[in-house]
């Protein structure tokens, strides 16, 4: 019958396996074969060119994280200070009927000489542009901020031929402090500022606007992990003191001045990072009249920046 009858071979005998069993089959061929060219160090698991170059790749994502797009600096006096320290942009908006002054005047010029674009908009359109800020009738619109690279920071101030001075701000949030920090930066002659990639503000409209232009003449870069930054440069020789209002050192006595310095600013509210507070070389405190409440994070790096200046005049005068 049909439902008996059986596919001749269908039947494997107990013990035996399914398929070839005799010969390699070809396996010990393939064994012989090389496994091709060695792959290049960056692209080799574990190696050490390996992680620099993803540690590379995850700084650029960082940075290009804060890069979100492009800012409108608002305001009479903040958009001509812009334009004058040539600050990148992309367009100088006029609010239309607007009361024109010295300042609207030397705005228009010195975009005009620059080549950019002048675009007079109603006011309402303006108001939106600028999240309803204090505008005056004029914004200045700028391209994302270009960060560079913390190596980069450390070459520059290296060939600036004085002792290296950094700044770095360990989660400072709010832009106006990051562009008032800058600020001081630039005026008492650090070399660059330096940002983490997480919890800390970016190149705003308001920082840019806080720091009055300054930002485009002073390097600021963006560290993957500020801790591993900071460790990196004490091993090329860098001193690193953090602003701590329990610092194990006042500002008068602080004799690394005159050293290769990174100064650290803490956050507005908690100050300094367990771990950053660590890497430190020494915190420095600044005394305070009794019954003042601390400085805030812009102003304390301002009065130690100016400290730092100092002595190193002092220095090069003896």
């Amino acid at each position: 019958m049909a439902g008996n009858s059986r596919r001749r071979g269908a039947i494997r005998k107990p013990g035996t396996k399914k398929g070839a069993v005799v010969g390699s089959g070809g396996q010990r061929r393939k064994g012989l074969e090389g496994k091709g060219p060695t792959p290049k160090a960056e692209n080799r698991t574990g190696h050490p060119a390996q992680r620099r170059a993803m540690a590379k790749a995850k700084a650029e994502k960082s940075r290009a994280g804060k890069a979100e797009g492009p800012e409108l600096i608002a305001g009479r006096n903040p958009v001509v200070e812009a334009l004058r320290a040539e600050v990148p942009a992309t367009a100088l908006y006029v609010a239309l009927h607007v009361d024109t002054d010295d300042r609207i005047k030397e705005a228009v010029q010195l975009a005009a000489d620059r080549g950019i674009s002048i675009l007079e908009v109603p006011r309402e359109e303006l108001d939106r542009k600028t999240n309803r800020a204090m505008h005056q009738g004029l914004g200045l619109q700028v391209p994302p901020f270009d960060y560079g690279h913390p190596d980069d920071l450390l070459r520059s101030a290296q060939d600036s031929g004085d002792p290296p001075l950094l700044v770095a701000l360990d989660g400072v949030t709010d832009p106006r402090n990051l562009g008032a920090v800058i600020r001081s930066a630039a005026a008492f002659g650090a070399h660059g500022v330096l940002l983490p990639a997480r919890r800390s503000a970016g190149m705003t409209a308001v920082a840019w606007r806080t720091s009055a232009g300054t930002a485009a003449k002073l390097p600021i870069a963006v560290a993957t992990n500020l801790t591993r930054q900071l460790r990196s440069w004490a091993d090329e020789g860098l001193m690193l003191v953090g602003l701590d209002a329990d610092g194990s050192v006042e500002i008068d006595g602080l004799e690394l001045a005159t050293d290769p310095l990174v100064v650290v600013v803490g956050s507005e509210g908690r100050g300094l990072s367990r771990l950053v507070r660590e890497t430190c070389d020494a915190t420095v405190s600044i005394p305070m009249a009794a019954g003042v409440e601390s400085l805030n994070a812009s102003v304390a790096a301002g009065v130690l920046l100016a400290e730092v200046a100092r002595r190193r005049r002092v220095r090069g005068r003896t």
